[in-house]
């Protein structure tokens, strides 16, 4: 359940990757929407592989887990309250340059949003979900990119049909119920980590 709201959130909110995943849609067509919309498939292979070696060497360290589940409680705050704050997607469509897969990529891995998400939040989850089985962290992952890329590649069908979609209520409403939900889950990362720190 978590991997499907972070992942559905991270999705759709505003950034680098929507921005260009739209403008794509809208200088080109439907298809470069979705080649761009696949990058996190290729780009996050290496920051998830790297996030998982060290906090595998961190499992023994309550402190600074409990430090890394209060930042990641402050990176999900962020994250809902831009989500409840949503009034649509204003693009700048004035650059109209080829881009494909590549470029997708290339924004991706110079994003800061997908290193600090995999440190304060996706590896912690990951492990607290190894911790009861590996199908639940595999599970977590999966879902996490089903909804990652497929919220993406569905903006790029629906902005493909409809230039107006993203400043429209259905994604508004859906934005705001999703930054309502990471809220919620902020709190509780909250309050693990003061639990691993001893304050609770």
């Amino acid at each position: 359940m978590m991997g499907l709201v972070l992942g559905l959130s991270a999705g759709l909110a505003p950034g680098p990757l929507l921005t260009l995943v739209v403008s794509e849609t809208l200088a080109h067509d439907m298809r470069a929407g979705i080649r761009v919309a696949l990058a996190p498939l290729i780009s996050d292979l290496p920051i998830v592989a790297v996030t998982m070696v060290v906090l595998a060497g961190l499992s023994q360290f309550n402190t600074v887990l409990g430090i890394i589940s209060l930042v990641g409680g402050a990176v999900i705050l962020k994250m809902g309250w831009a989500g409840l704050k949503t009034s649509g997607v204003t693009l700048d469509y004035s650059d109209k340059a080829p881009r494909s897969l590549s470029k997708g990529v290339l924004v991706n891995v110079l994003s800061p949003h997908p290193y600090l998400f995999w440190i304060s939040v996706g590896g912690p989850a990951v492990t607290r979900a190894w911790q009861i089985s590996p199908g639940a962290a595999v599970g977590f992952v999966f879902l996490f990119y089903l909804l990652l890329v497929g919220s993406k590649v569905m903006l790029a069908v629906l902005v493909g049909r409809s230039r107006s979609f993203l400043s429209g209520r259905g994604y508004i409403w859906t934005m705001k119920a999703l930054g309502l939900m990471l809220c919620i889950l902020a709190l509780f990362l909250v309050k693990e980590g003061l639990v691993l720190l001893g304050l609770m």
